[in-house]
């Protein structure tokens, strides 16, 4: 079967193997593709692999040959569903390959806030600690985790491992999730809240939900006027999930103590961002999933993927 990724580099910049992929069907691999060259470039494609790049009914129209589509990545907002359904066109995509990766990138940006290590280490190397007076130097507030309140919005597999690691550091947990039905197993320290009592009572709040209608915007001005003022706001999710405006006004007016995300609602973001200048804000280029480890399993199971699709027995499908 004649296979085509049209946006390889991020998953592969050259650390890793395609092999398991390469070996299931006559295999073509594209750094990055201009939203001009996808018809081109996919149009003997029975199989087609994308992260980013986007197919939406008109091009999933000009594309006959294409039985199946594998999306490099958990969310699949990037291809139409329905118009696949219609072609009879499978689409999948990969759960759950960077959940400690994405898990790790919300405390280094906790910790970062908690602990001021950013800037203490900036002011460091600038010679500040040097010229101090005292053996020991701070810049910025310190503040301790334990038996402060997290509350984690999203209870999937990454939710719940933030509240794992946090009951480590001994916080206490509030999670809000659709998942959270009558019945569900919580772990000691964990309970559950409205999203109301959870942005109202949290010292911290991770997002871990889905970008759509009802949580777009989650964040804004009017949810931040209800969170403790000089709380933490971590977004791991997506850059839509907060409204960025209202969150750079949250920091500059002292409501928000300080954020930390790894999504931005335009990516590359543009220099205007206001996340990019607010103080006290930490953006990380939407690495949290890329570690050698994730991409590793992302390859592994995009091919295994593949594979059932050929045998029949197709798994991971979000289009049913």
């Amino acid at each position: 079967m004649n296979i085509v990724v049209l946006d390889a580099f991020t998953t592969n910049p050259g650390d890793l193997s395609w092999d398991p992929v390469a070996q299931l069907g006559n295999a073509v691999f594209y750094d990055r593709t201009a939203r001009e060259d996808v018809v081109s470039r996919a149009i003997d494609a029975e199989i087609l692999l994308t992260n980013k790049v986007v197919l939406d009914a008109n091009t999933l129209n000009q594309l006959p040959k294409l039985k199946y589509v594998g999306v490099l990545a958990t969310g699949y907002n990037v291809v139409d569903l329905k118009k696949a359904a219609e072609k009879g066109v499978v689409v999948t995509n990969i759960p759950s390959y960077s959940s400690e990766s994405v898990v790790q990138n919300a405390f280094a940006h906790l910790l970062n806030l908690a602990s001021s290590y950013a800037l203490n280490v900036a002011a460091t190397r600038s010679g500040e600690w040097s010229q101090c007076q005292d053996f020991s130097f701070t810049r910025g507030k310190l503040t301790e985790l334990w038996q402060k309140t997290i509350g984690v919005v999203g209870y999937g597999t990454i939710g719940k491992r933030v509240a794992q690691v946090a009951l480590a550091f001994g916080m206490k947990a509030l999670v809000y999730g659709p998942r959270l039905t009558p019945g569900v197993e919580l772990l000691p320290g964990v309970a559950t809240a409205t999203l109301d009592e959870l942005f109202q009572k949290s010292d911290v709040v991770s997002l871990h939900c889905p970008l759509n209608e009802s949580t777009s915007k989650l964040v804004n001005s009017e949810r931040l006027k209800e969170m403790k003022r000089g709380a933490f706001l971590i977004n791991t999710g997506r850059g839509g999930l907060i409204d960025e405006a209202a969150v750079a006004e949250a920091l500059r007016s002292g409501q928000l103590g300080g954020v930390g995300v790894d999504v931005l609602s335009t990516e590359p973001p543009k220099e205007t961002n206001p996340l990019l200048s607010a103080p006290n804000c930490y953006v990380t280029p939407h690495n949290a999933w890329a570690s050698l480890e994730a991409r590793r399993r992302l390859v592994a199971i995009a091919a295994a993927n593949i594979k059932a699709f050929q045998e029949n027995k197709p798994q991971n499908v979000v289009n049913k």
